[in-house]
């Protein structure tokens, strides 16, 4: 009641303030045009807006300084006409709404000794679990719950190192004593949030519950996100039974702070900015966001122009690719200073399985941990309502005197899995069947449901709808199988990852790489059942769930052990790193293959490959790029002069050296590009040797037949550490007149200790 009673105070006290009709935007300024008289660029902006009769009092949401030159401000129609005429303002937007991208993974990658096998850790990895105890990784979500004990300092784990300037902030059911040597930062950011529900004029986010004012994280995704990245090893953990073993974060030994930006509407970027405002301000390593929008031109896009601040100061930043997928140019976060990640599966699973009449049995995926079925068939519906609305099972289409004690067939898609078998048990079913339909596949996805239900594939889904529509008395049943280890193939492309090419630049091949992101168990808020539902009573210290969210922070964590070995890396030589050694068998020696329909997947769906971290510590080559370097590509990009201020900060920006093509970013993979006229592309690339001081490499080509690829030199001699040489690849399309498509292939750099690979992605458009 105390943490309401806050929330609704809160409310109304920044209510007053605000006159109906403002909607938030974010500001971008010039700070050449600052008089001396300000001390600050925040008493600057408050002095700006005043001197535009406009109340910074009433008006002023955040004054920004690390992530950007500007601020957010809840305006009036008229205002935005006043701030346009400025002089001194670049450039300015609304405040856009982000969404969130929604403990095996560690001896998947190799991180963490596998209960079923004798080996031990490799000893770099040791060495470098060591050496990230100073990183400090800001994991933007929704907040922490801080009791979980993947937040308890491990024994051994030395004081804060003093660069760290970060804070615990008290607030609604949150202590400052509840940080600790491995939490150490604890912030929340909401007046983006609350100008919207204010705005919206009842104060209240309808069919929400309440938010916890403070860092705490009532929804459960960020203590996910969080404990993903730098986790502490919890011996015996498991989501009600499943999963059991030790779950512990990519990172043991580094810092974790959390930045709470996400609330019950949603993401707002203005809140996001001041996140990451906070976070460099604060000594921050890594930024990790799983999180985004749509596709948007970069000078709109609130987390490319902050991270761009935070690569400037060399802080790694790791974003979400999105769970759009399996369509084309789907992905969000695709700017090329950001580490974009897509998800695939782990050789985990959870299998279950539908018993039909017929005799058929069909094996799925599930999470159901209550009284089972037992093995008396029961009567079996599809459709059970007026419409065909009641074959997804949304709320309210099922009719109770049809399902009543049956097990209920439910197509998957429009809402979420766990809200249909939430339907189907409010209904009266018995069990669910969750069938996926085109848009998933053959992908299978497990959760923790209310009732006993299996999650199915196309293929099965189709024969299962087929057996009830015209079966005059069809019957199922469902068992369970508990958790298995050793599924092959694995890993194979989540359906729901989101593709290239790169819809903002497709000269820049994304997503960079994928990492575990199905059925990941993790720390969970003890606020909320692991389904997410008001109606789910259930708690848990831990919980699994799937996502690029779920990929995200376990490439932050990487990046970490990789900050920890190489703490002078910058954060595209960390990225190159993790791009080029990355593999694109899985563990039955075959290529990757995409849950989406069980073809081979190709590097729109993967990038470069998965991450493999042990690789990745000694990737013998690397492609630097510099702050410098991402402005010549912004500049090749078209922007005008204002919107590349927007982004870098720089007020003196003139774009004097530009790409000719944005393609000669200095980038670890090619995306190349084919029309009528432009048959032969050319590109430069440069690498940095951080192997053995005497290096031979030779380059390797592969791909389609119909593209001649000519690398010049052939052979790059390095004769020390840290010597940068360049060389030109060119490729020119041979067949005069091809359709419209697509074809993929790599270029290596290799020699007796290394494989430098970058996928080349080709299209031809006509």
């Amino acid at each position: 009641m105390a943490s309401v009673t806050a929330l609704v105070l809160l409310l109304l006290a920044f209510a007053g303030g605000l006159v109906c009709g403002n909607h938030t935007y974010i500001v971008y300024m010039n700070p050449a045009h600052r008089p001396a008289v300000h001390p600050s660029q925040a008493d600057w902006y408050a002095a700006h807006l005043q001197s535009l009769d406009i109340d910074p009092g009433r008006h002023l949401l955040y004054a920004y300084s690390d992530a950007l030159h500007g601020f957010a401000a809840s305006l009036l129609p008229h205002h935005l006409d006043l701030l346009r005429r400025s002089p001194a303002v670049v450039h300015l937007h609304p405040d856009p709404v982000l969404r969130l991208h929604t403990t095996r993974s560690p001896q998947f990658l190799g991180l963490a000794p596998d209960a079923s096998s004798s080996a031990a850790v490799p000893r770099p990895i040791q060495a470098v679990e060591a050496a990230s105890r100073d990183v400090f990784i800001a994991v933007l979500d929704t907040g922490v719950w801080p009791e979980v004990p993947s937040f308890s300092a491990a024994a051994g784990l030395p004081d804060v190192p003093s660069r760290w300037r970060g804070a615990c902030e008290a607030g609604v059911d949150f202590s400052p004593s509840l940080c600790n040597h491995k939490l150490v930062g604890a912030r929340s950011f909401s007046r983006g949030f609350r100008a919207a529900v204010t705005a919206a004029g009842d104060g209240t986010v309808r069919g929400k519950p309440k938010e916890y004012d403070s860092p705490r994280d009532r929804d459960g995704h960020g203590t996910h996100t969080a404990s993903t990245a730098a986790g502490s090893a919890v011996a015996n953990a498991s989501l009600l039974g499943y999963a059991t073993g030790t779950a512990r974060g990519m990172a043991t030994a580094a810092r974790v702070a959390a930045y709470k930006v996400c609330w019950a509407s949603g993401c707002f970027g203005s809140d996001i900015l001041a996140g990451i405002d906070a976070a460099i301000s604060d000594g921050a390593d890594i930024l990790s966001l799983s999180l985004g929008g749509g596709s948007t031109p970069y000078f709109r896009d609130t987390i490319a122009i902050g991270a761009f601040a935070a690569a400037e100061r060399g802080i790694f930043v790791s974003c979400s690719a999105g769970n759009s997928g399996p369509g084309p140019a789907t992905l969000a976060n695709g700017a090329p200073w950001i580490a974009t990640v897509g998800a695939g599966t782990l050789d985990r699973d959870f299998p279950a399985t539908a018993h039909l009449g017929n005799g058929a049995r069909y094996t799925g995926v599930s999470l159901y941990s209550g009284k089972g079925m037992g093995k008396k068939l029961v009567p079996a519906v599809y459709g059970g309502g007026r419409s065909n609305a009641s074959k997804l099972c949304l709320a309210d289409t099922l009719d109770p005197a049809r399902v009543r004690g049956k097990l209920v067939l439910c197509d998957r898609g429009v809402s979420a899995r766990v809200e249909k078998g939430a339907v189907v048990k409010a209904a009266g079913g018995a069990a669910m069947i969750l069938a996926n339909t085109a848009a998933n596949g053959e992908e299978l996805v497990a959760d923790s449901h209310l009732l006993p239900a299996v999650a199915v594939g196309k293929k099965e889904g189709d024969l299962i709808r087929q057996y009830i529509t015209t079966n005059p008395r069809p019957r199922g049943v469902l068992s369970f199988g508990g958790t298995v280890l050793g599924v092959r193939p694995s890993p194979v492309v989540a359906a729901f990852s989101s593709r290239g090419p790169n819809p903002v630049s497709p000269q820049i091949l994304k997503p960079d790489f994928i990492g575990p992101g199905v059925n990941i168990l993790a720390g969970w808020s003890g606020s909320v059942g692991p389904t997410g539902l008001i109606k789910d009573g259930r708690r848990t210290q831990f919980n699994i769930m799937s996502g690029t969210s779920m990929s995200c922070p376990h490439i932050s964590g990487v990046a970490a052990l990789l900050k920890g070995a190489h703490p002078n890396w910058s954060p595209a030589a960390i990225k190159s790193a993790l791009m080029t050694s990355s593999y694109v068998l899985d563990n039955t020696n075959s290529p990757l293959r995409d849950a989406a329909g069980g073809s081979v997947a190709t590097p729109f769906a993967y990038g470069a490959g998965h991450v493999d971290p042990q690789r990745a510590l000694s990737p013998g080559l690397i492609y630097d790029i510099t702050a410098d370097d991402y402005i010549a590509f912004l500049c090749s990009l078209n922007y005008t002069i204002p919107h590349i201020q927007a982004i870098t900060k720089r007020p003196n920006v003139t774009c004097s050296r530009r790409f000719s093509d944005p393609g000669n970013l200095n980038y670890p993979s090619f995306a190349v590009g084919f029309g009528k006229k432009s048959r032969v592309v050319k590109y430069r690339r440069e690498l940095t040797n951080v192997g053995s001081a005497s290096s031979t490499y030779e380059a390797k080509v592969s791909g389609p037949g119909g593209v001649a690829v000519t690398v010049k030199p052939a052979k790059l001699m390095f004769k020390h550490v840290n010597q940068k040489l360049k060389y030109s690849v060119t490729f020119a399309s041979k067949e005069r007149g091809r359709s419209a498509g697509t074809a993929f292939g790599w270029i290596t750099w290799s020699n007796s200790q290394h494989k430098v690979r970058s996928p080349v992605a080709y299209t031809w458009k006509m």
